[in-house]
């Protein structure tokens, strides 16, 4: 077990006001944590040429940096030969707070009073309303703050915290078609919508709707994302007020792996008090983007207060092995895996710490017909036969056995039994050995 914390030499600095730091790829030493790649063999980002990130940056392609806009900066320098981008304490795009977004002459208040469904009704949605309506001047306003909060990742880059509390709070990282990223060591709270949208015909009530993942991987191939913390931090969802009758809801996802995204592993990553949390594959009809890729592989991460998506699986190979999914007394708890359309989940050798009145049947839920593998799953420290439970005290939602492939790609495999004590002390930002 090992408990060493990242930390780095700052010397220098570029015309972008960027630090930088580190030694040319022929002195690289594996100890440098942002110079270290994906190990053989771990997990689908392995596949192939496998994952290295920038592990190879030259002295000049190296940045430490402190604010968001040096770090936005560090990002846009231009090329793709590998980079590696430090964090040094926590950077907020955020930090003016929503009304830095808001354009000219928008008005909650008025939004309110216009779209209520005692003067609006249920049957349409907003999305003929002028430029100038409350509507119009909503999305004018989630527009700022798109722009400002979305952060997007080149190839061949590493990006890593160093020091004591790095992180990001309410950005989003954007790996968006490209190939070879690494993420590492940082504590991410998830993006807080300033603007979310009201859809009355959302549900039989209507719903807000809100934009903003922490992290998401889109069209990329060979992703590496470890011992990152991903929480919604101070504004959980219990926080948020209600309007019309439903939650403001002003999060989105963690972390999603979306629109032919391949080969990514997420690892000795802590998942935090969130409900939609890790998506892999968005939509039913994507299958022309989907179909044979979203190959992910989900080990040894800690999923703690978590209400769903944990993960929601489309179309992809999931491998999910050896993570620990907590469940705290008098939580909302919906499920942890989602099976949904041409899925083909592997669940082996999980551990599951569920209060008293949550079944294990509950860990499951069927979307789509689509068979998995649930195995050596234990719950509460005995094994249980998860799709078995399911199956018996879900029967509308019978879920069939046998994912059709088996895993290669896997390091080592730890003793469902020994799963907590090992993911509870080693997963998140500040444990990277």
């Amino acid at each position: 077990m090992c408990h060493a914390r990242v930390t780095a030499s700052l010397v220098g600095c570029t015309a972008l006001v960027l630090a930088l730091t580190g030694t040319t790829a022929a002195q690289a030493h594996t100890r440098d944590p942002g110079r270290q790649t994906l190990a053989a063999g771990d997990g689908w980002a392995s596949e192939g040429a496998g994952t290295t990130g920038g592990s190879a940056a030259t002295a000049d392609r190296v940045y430490t940096v402190a604010t968001w806009a040096e770090f936005k900066a560090a990002l846009a320098v231009a090329g793709t030969a590998p980079r590696i981008i430090k964090v040094r304490g926590t950077i907020d795009p955020v930090a003016e707070g929503c009304a830095a977004f808001q354009a000219p002459g928008y008005d909650f208040a008025a939004y309110l009073a216009k779209y209520s469904p005692e003067n609006w009704g249920l049957d349409t949605d907003l999305s003929e309303e002028p430029a100038d309506s409350p509507e119009g001047l909503r999305a004018a306003s989630a527009a700022n703050q798109d722009k400002v909060i979305k952060a997007n990742v080149p190839a061949n880059t590493t990006i890593i915290g160093v020091g004591e509390n790095a992180g990001i709070r309410g950005g989003s990282l954007q790996i968006k078609g490209v190939d070879n990223v690494i993420v590492r060591n940082l504590t991410v709270e998830a993006p807080l919508d300033c603007f979310p949208q009201w859809d009355p015909t959302d549900t039989a009530t209507g719903a807000w709707n809100s934009e903003y993942d922490a992290v998401v991987v889109y069209g990329s191939t060979h992703v590496w994302i470890d011992h990152n913390t991903l929480t919604d931090g101070r504004y959980p969802d219990s926080t948020l007020p209600t309007y019309f009758g439903e939650v403001y809801q002003q999060h989105d996802g963690l972390l999603d792996i979306v629109r032919g995204a391949n080969y990514v592993t997420a690892s000795w990553n802590s998942f935090q008090d969130h409900d939609k949390t890790l998506l892999i594959g968005n939509s039913d009809s994507a299958a022309a983007d989907d179909a044979g890729k979203l190959k992910v592989t989900l080990h040894h991460n800690l999923f703690d207060g978590i209400v769903e998506r944990a993960p929601r699986v489309r179309f992809g190979q999931v491998d999910v092995y050896n993570n620990h999914f907590v469940v705290g007394e008098g939580q909302s708890y919906s499920y942890s895996f989602g099976v949904g359309i041409a899925s083909q989940l592997y669940a082996e050798k999980n551990a599951f710490s569920l209060p008293d009145g949550i079944s294990p049947a509950k860990t499951l839920k069927k979307w789509s017909e689509a068979p998995l593998t649930a195995q050596k799953n234990y719950v509460n420290g005995a094994p249980v036969d998860l799709i078995a439970v399911h199956n018996a005290e879900i029967p509308a939602e019978t879920l069939r056995s046998g994912a059709g492939w088996t895993p290669t790609l896997r390091t080592k495999v730890d003793s469902p039994r020994a799963v907590p004590g090992i993911v509870d002390h080693r997963a998140g930002a500040g444990e990277i050995c």
